[in-house]
């Protein structure tokens, strides 16, 4: 599983918020190991794993240094095979060289010089392609397969690392012939040229629209004067700050369905065309290496191990969804009638945000503009780091100011760097940075990179973990503070979680470290966390009036509680498109699929909208590069994220030992046990969907 967890809500995804799902660095997954620069450490005798400038020349030295590394593996003769000479060496092969590229590749994503950018996806794309052709190594598979007939007494990491190791040769190509092979080894390098070339396409779209003061009526003054202005026109983006409450505060219908419009075109019909060829690949791999489908090749090494699972999984919550949908839309439709004075009025899809964020302020007597000013970004921040330490009993420390004496690269005016360490030992678990505010060619979601993971090479250097928080939330000026909407402060714990699944890690090899879990587990413990900021209890510590001090009202809070479940069948429904969409991408057996009617006919299928002519969202879904036939994880994730949850509702959000023991159970172990093993170590009893239903608001509606 990616190191790299990011996440898109759940429950509110028509804007494809909180990142796309693992989207960064993904290059795609290989010998088990994401090729993506997200894994360990400097040694001594190569380049530091942050270097402030990547170039060519480290990249490739670090490929050189790895095909030595490789060499001197498969040159062990076989009765002198050890653990730790084939298996955990190809453990600290894999780790060095993800360390020595990750800021490289990271690069791509943040950083403000566009001659980095293009580095960084070369080397993106050398390190993928080094790993496609060091996965399709027979002397390699050799090694491991002699090692492996000493019939080894191993137990814990070191037994699952020989059979995982074992499992992904077969899902490399290592039983087929050597033509095969070969021809594998051709897909899957361009399946990566493409999928970067369809990242680029997304992160490189600079839409943007012009609207008169008229056209943008409802929108706050503090809004409009921070847009820049062409001949008294206001320029707006696609951006989270600018997007997003356009969709939510504009009074002009005909401005939210041309922002919305233009939003599902992100990408361009150009990045359609990548897609397509993209699936095609998939499926000629899937059926290479023996399934019907690129869904059931992806889902084999998942929770759901089958796409039918999947369905049997959506057969099951769909009608529970619809059932909750309609009523969502028949209240939300009535609204816009009201409101227009017009009884025939449909409800469209642009009207969603701004019809709820109506609903909340008229039936919840909560106003979003309002909220936002209990939670600005320097107290959040402080909110988070508190309830962090204390109910995970961990210290963080700004060591902004010794980054370059740690030789680490602060690539922004904007970066923060911060250590962690356990309260109860002392000792140091590692470092992360923050990245908060949007720029240009910077990643426009919210996504978490897992740059460095925790583990003991074979010689006993303990690496460290080191992770990377990258947001686009509302930049402060010289006249007015960062002010979070809830739903941002949300998204941020969303994230943070990812982090702490990555700083925590006890995992002794890189393979199974931080959030190197089942793709369709990683974001429970992240969900889970998002629950803290819908609890009195824990928002009392830092929402807060940023002019006077003064704590949220208990009345406004009440009404977000009691709104938590405001259109949650719809919210619902919008994740199955999501869902859908991305399974049947990826059913076709020879990957033929015309992605904008089949994307218009789910969307009928699935929501209360009629699918919306000339639009293509799934060029600028990321998730179809990385969560490839794992979007449905999301909601998957949330069962086991509702149902661990269950304990923290019943001990107390901010119980250091209920927090202790849920970071010794399940966030320290990574991938060393089977996420449904960790759940039910952390519950004491096997997980159910109730808690699920009732997150969702579904329960009432069966």
């Amino acid at each position: 599983m990616p190191v790299v967890a990011t996440r898109v809500n759940l429950l509110r995804d028509d804007r494809e918020r909180r990142s796309t799902m693992m989207k960064a660095l993904r290059v795609l997954v290989l010998f088990g190991l994401v090729a993506m620069p997200v894994r360990a450490l400097a040694v001594d005798d190569a380049p530091p794993a942050d270097s402030a400038k990547a170039s060519a020349s480290p990249v490739a030295a670090a490929l050189t240094r790895a095909d030595a590394a490789a060499a001197a593996i498969v040159a062990i003769p076989n009765e002198k095979r050890t653990f730790e000479n084939t298996l955990g060496a190809i453990d600290d092969l894999l780790s060095r060289l993800n360390g020595e590229t990750s800021m490289a590749q990271f690069m791509a994503y943040v950083s403000t010089d566009a001659t980095e950018r293009e580095m960084g996806e070369k080397a993106a794309e050398d390190v993928a392609n080094w790993l496609i052709t060091f996965s399709k190594r027979k002397d390699m598979f050799n090694a491991v397969k002699a090692y492996a007939d000493t019939n080894p007494t191993l137990s814990g990491e070191r037994a699952r690392l020989l059979q995982f190791v074992l499992r992904d040769f077969k899902r490399d190509g290592m039983m087929l012939s050597d033509a095969d092979r070969a021809r594998l080894t051709d897909v899957q390098k361009e399946i990566t040229r493409l999928g970067i070339e369809f990242e680029r396409n997304i992160r490189e779209d600079a839409t943007t629209l012009f609207f008169s003061a008229r056209e943008l009526s409802g929108m706050p003054e503090e809004f409009l004067k921070n847009l820049p202005q062409a001949r008294g026109m206001y320029e707006v983006n696609m951006s989270y700050p600018q997007y997003i409450p356009v969709q939510e505060m504009c009074e002009v219908e005909a401005t939210r369905q041309k922002m919305w419009i233009a939003y599902k075109r992100r990408g361009g019909e150009k990045n359609v065309g990548v897609l397509e060829q993209i699936l095609k690949l998939r499926a000629e791999q899937a059926r290479l290496l023996g399934f019907a489908n690129a869904a059931d090749f992806e889902t084999e090494v998942l929770m759901s191990k089958t796409s039918s699972n999947v369905a049997s999984f959506y057969a099951q919550l769909t009608p529970l969804v619809r059932k909750k949908a309609e009523i969502d839309f028949e209240e939300m439709q009535n609204l816009k009638r009201t409101h227009i004075a017009s009884a025939d009025a449909v409800l469209e899809p642009w009207d969603y945000s701004f019809y709820k964020t109506r609903l909340l302020k008229e039936k919840y007597s909560v106003d979003p503009e309002v909220v936002r000013q209990y939670f600005p970004m320097q107290s959040v921040v402080e909110g988070l780091f508190e309830v962090t330490q204390r109910i995970y009993g961990l210290t963080y420390r700004d060591v902004t100011a010794e980054a370059s004496q740690r030789g680490r690269h602060l690539w922004h005016e904007d970066v923060k760097l911060y250590e962690v360490s356990d309260n109860a030992s002392g000792k140091v678990l590692g470092e992360f940075y923050l990245d908060l505010y949007p720029r240009p060619n910077k990643y426009n979601h919210a996504a978490q990179w897992g740059l460095l993971e925790h583990k003991f090479f074979m010689d006993g250097t303990e690496q460290k973990p080191l992770a990377a928080l990258v947001c686009n939330f509302t930049k402060p000026t010289a006249d007015a503070p960062s002010l979070m909407t809830h739903d941002e402060v949300e998204t941020f714990f969303h994230e943070f979680g990812h982090c702490l699944h990555t700083i925590v890690s006890e995992a002794s090899l890189g393979r199974f470290s931080g959030t190197s879990v089942e793709r369709d587990f990683v974001e429970a413990p992240s969900q889970m966390f998002e629950n803290w900021v819908w609890n009195a209890d824990v928002l009392n510590l830092f929402a807060k009036h940023y002019k006077t001090g003064e704590p949220l009202p208990k009345a406004t809070l009440d009404g977000m509680i009691a709104a938590q479940k405001l259109a949650s069948g719809m919210d619902a429904q919008n994740q199955v498109f999501y869902g859908l969409t991305d399974q049947r991408y990826h059913s076709a057996p020879d990957g033929v699929v015309d992605t904008i009617a089949v994307q218009a006919t789910t969307f009928e299928e699935t929501t209360m909208f009629k699918p919306v002519p000339e639009t293509f969202f799934q060029a600028s879904f990321g998730h179809l590069v990385g969560y490839q036939a794992g979007y449905y994880g999301y909601m998957w994730s949330l069962v086991y994220a509702s149902d661990m949850f269950t304990r923290f509702k019943k001990e107390g959000l901010l119980n250091p030992e209920v927090g202790l023991d849920y970071r010794r159970k399940v966030i320290s172990q990574g991938g060393t046990k089977d996420g449904l093993d960790l759940v039910r170590d952390f519950l004491g009893r096997e997980p159910d969907m109730r808690a699920f239903l009732e997150h969702l608001g579904l329960s009432e509606a069966k």
